[in-house]
C-alpha cells in the first residue's frame, strides 16, 4: 500500500520517514497542499529501480536490433557469451595481479 504523507513530515518527522522507507523498502509519496510533490526512497530501493530501468532499456535496444537485423540467439549462445566475457575478465585480473 502506498504511503502518502505531507511534505512537512520530511522536515518535522524525518527519522520516521527514513525508518518507513528502509523498513518497508517502498517509497513514501510526499504531498504539498494535497497534491503529489515528490517521492522519497531508500538508496537500496533507488539502486534496484535504476538497475531494473537499465535492464529494461537494454532489452528494448535488443528488441529493436532484432527487428532490424533478424538476428536471434539461443539462451545457450547468450550464456556461453557471458561466460566467455567473465572468464576473459577473470584472466585479465589474474594477469594484472602477477605484474
Amino acid at each position: 500500500m502506498q504511503s502518502i504523507r505531507p511534505v512537512s513530515d520530511l522536515r518535522n518527522k524525518f527519522a520516521e520517514v527514513s525508518r518507513d522507507v528502509h523498513e518497508s523498502g517502498q517509497p513514501v509519496f510526499l504531498a504539498k497542499n494535497g497534491v503529489g510533490d515528490m517521492v522519497v526512497m531508500s538508496m537500496e530501493a533507488f539502486e534496484s529501480l535504476e538497475f531494473d530501468s537499465r535492464v529494461y532499456t537494454k532489452l528494448q535496444e535488443a528488441e529493436r536490433e532484432a527487428e532490424v537485423t533478424g538476428t536471434r540467439y539461443s539462451s545457450d549462445e547468450v550464456l556461453a557469451s557471458i561466460r566467455s566475457v567473465i572468464a576473459a575478465a577473470a584472466e585479465q585480473d589474474r594477469a594484472v595481479d602477477h605484474v
